[in-house]
């Protein structure tokens, strides 16, 4: 409930298993100012799409006496949950139709990484199949048939999309979507300094198949991954695979390298699109066994999973 002309700080976190929900409330502005936790600066949208796991603090402004739809968006566009922003009990608001579905891309099957800038595509044919990163299979395809241009980026694309993906975010009506890029730390959490080495974090799975791994290792196979009590890490996040990955570490923050230097924003879950490089430094100042691991659920029970091992270099005398 709220009164017409207050403002009003709504609280999003995604506790689905499986869903990514895209966001909005039409007929009204959101200014986002935290984002999982952590004030930010505020940053005016009318639409976000919220990973699980994650949380965002918004404020809005009502001015009118009627009611509003909050209306969540599978990314998928199989279905949608609503709720109601309204001055009294009993008013409800339109509930948006639903937009067409968004489709992979070539871009999100990994085919548009930079190494591919110097091939030939108009002499290159594929003879029987290509393997994906994922390990499906794409039957034979004549790449000279292939409109390219098609999958250059526009100047409002999401810069942590592959260029030419099919789940580039695009707000209703034209308006302003929330893209990591957007994201400054109010206040960073630490001081400015360059990581001491960088562990590589290697999405990886099969579609078909349906397993999941880092590294190309599911977690009962694998070693922890050790860090320093006191040192700064950067993960360096590669996703091979044709899913998006919001990648979760307990105990510590991950503080997401998107341009903004000092002020790159601290997130303790960080979506990762297929296609997609993204990079964040961990200060490890946490001791302990952490869980780090995909929060799609069934991803992480068949083994997108590590423990992450905080330990000091040398045992402290005891006194």
């Amino acid at each position: 409930l709220f009164k017409p002309g207050e403002r009003v700080r709504l609280r999003f976190i995604n506790a689905a298993a499986m869903t990514f929900f895209d966001v909005r409330i039409p007929g009204l502005k959101m200014t986002v100012v935290q984002a999982d936790g952590n004030n930010v600066r505020p940053v005016p949208v009318d639409e976000f799409r919220i990973a699980v796991a994650e949380t965002y603090d918004v404020i809005v402004r009502p001015t009118e006496d009627k009611a509003y739809t909050i209306f969540a968006e599978s990314m998928a566009r199989t279905g949608h949950a609503r709720g109601t922003l309204t001055p009294e009990m009993g008013r409800t608001a339109a509930i948006p139709s639903a937009r067409p579905k968004q489709f992979l891309t070539m871009a999100d099957m990994g085919m548009a990484h930079g190494d591919m800038a110097g091939m030939d595509h108009g002499s290159m044919k594929m003879e029987g199949g290509h393997m994906m990163p994922d390990g499906s299979m794409m039957k034979g395809m004549d790449h000279s048939m292939m409109g390219h241009g098609a999958m250059a980026p526009k100047s409002k694309d999401d810069p942590f999309y592959a260029p030419g993906s099919g789940l580039m975010p695009k707000a209703a009506e034209g308006g302003k979507f929330l893209s990591y890029a957007d994201l400054k730390a109010f206040k960073p959490l630490y001081p400015d300094r360059p990581a001491a080495r960088v562990i590589e974090v290697r999405l990886t799975g099969n579609m078909e198949r349906y397993v999941w791994s880092i590294n190309d290792v599911k977690y009962s196979d694998a070693e922890p991954i050790k860090l320093k009590f006191g040192e700064r890490v950067r993960f360096k996040f590669i996703n091979e695979t044709m899913m998006t990955h919001p990648m979760h570490l307990h105990g510590m923050w991950q503080i997401l390298d998107n341009g903004s230097g000092k002020n790159n924003p601290a997130k303790h879950t960080i979506s990762i699109a297929p296609g997609t490089t993204v990079e964040a430094d961990i200060e490890a100042d946490a001791e302990g066994q952490w869980a780090f691991h995909c929060h799609l659920m069934y991803h992480m029970a068949s083994g997108m999973f590590r423990k992450v091992v905080v330990e000091r270099e040398t045992a402290e005398i005891a006194r």
